[in-house]
């Protein structure tokens, strides 16, 4: 890109930032009308403690009658620190994984948009937000480069997977490459990019206050540019969005092609944060009014399609097949007979969860740790549903947390099955990284589920069993096996958001006012009028 370029962008860094309350930052907007109004906010709930925010570069200082800090929390930040990538002398971004021992660098030397975001949180949460904010710049100024792959151009919104940087010793400069899809496993684009750097300039706005940033010109356009891609109409008769295989975090074949539950949910979330930030001019105006149209489909076909309980699992095994016209009650003409024997028993007679998947004659019913997370602080998930996730999850312990949080998938695919939905993946196997493998970095996730739900508990038992391991273990990537017991056979050691991920946690149960940067609250508008014991009938 031309040094114009690049320097028109720098310039936004300068910008002075608007000190405004923070609680009074960012108000939530309805989706019905499009105007301010007063909701419940967790910065009511708990006010914001700046006060005791330790100095930039140190730990969060302990709050009143919390817990005292983990020694690992020191070890964490120091780790966190090491993973810092600097461009033209200022930090913009961390490295996927900070792991002298292996051989093989392999894109783990890279800025990776999902995987800084837990680190940004961290960021934002001890008062450094500067990093935050050349992170979303750069990035901003990436999505403008023009994409190809082969011969064939992406999508101009398409916002990159990762990014490096490389100094010229000699001449001393620094450039950035990008990496939209054409370098990353099986040549695929991220879809979730874009969502993800919506959520986070939300995030980086409800910390500082600062509205400068997303209310500039460029910010501005790159919502826009993004919401285009997805928001855009086709052949498609339901409101989720199409995606290819890993096309997300399960960045490898999976089985998850169609509507994953992971994207669906983020794409509800990004959606939410667009409609608060858009400026309402000519141009925001029309973005917002597909938005609300969106959103009010979205929502009720995810509640009402991809929900499943103990009531809703006992009408599908009792459904009828070829059924036609809007009579149907089998709407997708799913065959009971399809229904896996392990979901029976997995379900308890309170709980329930967001499936992994969902199309014409096909329900993955398999557990999705992310999806189902950013279904509760979205609040895509009804209040009912998201407290019927917290007892799910407490009530099958031993099989979705183990002994190492998180599993990311549940169950693990394996034999014939694991051949033809993976093509023989061997990093996939088994109770192995996307396959039932356990995950550190969605700690963060479940503590801000746990907390909106009003159920820390839940959380802190699942801190406490990762801190018997995790800094002993060197901060890997992932476990492997049913309980999640063995540091991954190929995962990284200082994987960055892992550390990341831990350190979110604890500032999070430290002070659940930061909850608010990355959580939001129910749209009566939207509230569905059904009930969860309904079948899948209008």
């Amino acid at each position: 890109m031309a040094e114009d370029s690049e320097m028109e962008f720098t310039k936004l860094l300068d910008k002075p930032k608007l000190h405004i309350e923070r609680q009074r930052s960012l108000d939530e907007l309805s989706v019905a009308n499009g105007t301010l109004r007063a909701v419940d906010s967790y910065e009511s709930m708990y006010p914001p403690s700046a006060a005791r925010r330790s100095a930039p570069g140190t730990p969060m200082s302990p709050a009143p009658n919390a817990f005292e800090p983990h020694f690992m929390v020191a070890d964490a930040w120091d780790a966190l620190r090491r993973s810092l990538v600097f461009f033209r002398g200022q930090p913009v971004g961390t490295l996927a994984a900070y792991d002298h021992a292996s051989e093989e660098a392999l894109n783990y030397d890279q800025v990776f948009v999902r995987d800084f975001v837990p680190s940004a949180l961290a960021f934002l949460m001890n008062g450094e937000p500067d990093i935050v904010k050349n992170f979303l710049l750069k990035t901003l100024h990436l999505q403008g480069w023009e994409k190809k792959i082969d011969r064939f151009k992406l999508g101009e919104g398409v916002m990159p997977a990762s990014f490096k940087v490389r100094h010229d010793p000699i001449k001393k400069t620094d450039h950035l490459v990008a990496d939209f899809g054409e370098s990353a496993i099986g040549r695929v684009a991220p879809v979730d990019s874009g969502f993800w750097w919506i959520i986070l300039l939300r995030a980086y706005t409800k910390s500082t206050g600062d509205l400068s940033l997303a209310e500039a010109p460029e910010c501005q356009k790159g919502m826009r540019l993004i919401l285009s891609l997805c928001l855009s109409e086709g052949f498609d008769t339901f409101p989720t969005l199409l995606c290819a295989d890993g096309c997300s975090m399960i960045d490898r074949r999976m089985g998850v092609y169609g509507y994953p539950i992971e994207i669906q949910a983020l794409f509800f979330m990004a959606l939410r944060c667009a409609f608060l930030m858009l400026k309402h001019d000519a141009e925001g105006n029309e973005f917002v009014e597909r938005i609300v149209k969106r959103l009010h489909a979205l929502s009720y076909h995810m509640r009402s399609y991809f929900w499943l309980d103990f009531q809703q699992l006992n009408d599908i095994y009792r459904y009828k097949t070829e059924e036609y016209s809007h009579t149907a009650v089998n709407k997708f003409n799913v065959i009971p007979d399809s229904i896996p024997d392990w979901v029976f028993d997995f379900m308890p007679t309170r709980g329930g969860y967001f499936i992994g998947n969902l199309s014409p004659a096909m329900m993955d019913f398999r557990w999705f740790a992310h999806g189902n997370c950013i279904a509760i602080l979205s609040s895509l998930a009804t209040p009912d549903q998201s407290m019927a996730i917290m007892d799910l999850l407490e009530a099958r312990w031993e099989e979705l947390i183990g002994e190492m949080p998180l599993k990311i998938t549940y169950p693990a695919i394996e034999s014939h099955e694991w051949r033809i939905v993976t093509g023989c993946d061997p990093k996939n196997t088994r109770w192995s990284y996307h396959n039932g493998g356990s995950w550190p970095v969605l700690l963060w996730m479940l503590t801000a589920a746990c907390i909106k739900t009003g159920r820390p508990q839940i959380a802190r038992r699942a801190i406490e069993q990762a801190e018997t391991r995790l800094m002993k273990d060197n901060w890997p990537e992932y476990y492997d096996g049913k309980l999640g017991k063995y540091i991954g056979k190929q995962a990284r050691k200082f994987q960055t958001w892992s550390i990341a991920g831990y350190l979110v946690a604890k500032m999070m149960l430290e002070d659940p006012s930061h909850l608010g940067m990355i959580s939001l609250e129910e749209d009566k508008a939207m509230k569905p009028l059904m009930k969860r014991s309904t079948s899948w009938t209008v």
